[in-house]
């Protein structure tokens, strides 16, 4: 069974740093695509950043550039993203979620959560000013 498992959420202060893990398990084929996602109270799920498996090609949301990077390490079966610069509105629940294949609706939107199929439970972040 395919599972993602997120950590490393907590509380920080506004302008500090946080890095999140998402290990995965019982993958018998690689993702196209990893991605994390936050949602914050009151607000559709948002995409972040996401990675090709193959290449390690990224893209990211306006909203995160320049202040997170996503990455991944293969041999460890685990994305990661640094957050750097915090601000209190990037309070929210973040997620990764990966997708098996291409499909129509990630080539469209490489970051709507349309395209990604398997999804962890979520880790909570929370910035105070």
């Amino acid at each position: 069974q395919v599972q993602l498992q997120e950590s490393g959420g907590g509380s920080v202060q506004a302008g500090g740093s946080q890095k999140l893990s998402c290990v995965f398990s019982g993958y018998t084929y690689k993702p196209y695509s990893m991605a994390w996602f936050r949602q914050a109270p009151g607000k559709g799920r948002e995409g972040l950043a996401a990675i090709r498996s193959s290449g390690n090609r990224t893209i990211y949301a306006d909203s995160v550039k320049d202040r997170f990077t996503i990455s991944q390490d293969s041999a460890k079966n685990t994305l990661y993203l640094q957050m750097n610069s915090l601000k209190p509105e990037d309070t929210a629940v973040y997620y990764c979620a990966t997708a098996r294949a291409l499909s129509v609706e990630l080539a469209a939107a490489p970051l709507s959560p349309d395209g990604y199929t398997t999804w962890g439970q979520g880790t909570q972040v929370t910035v105070s000013s």
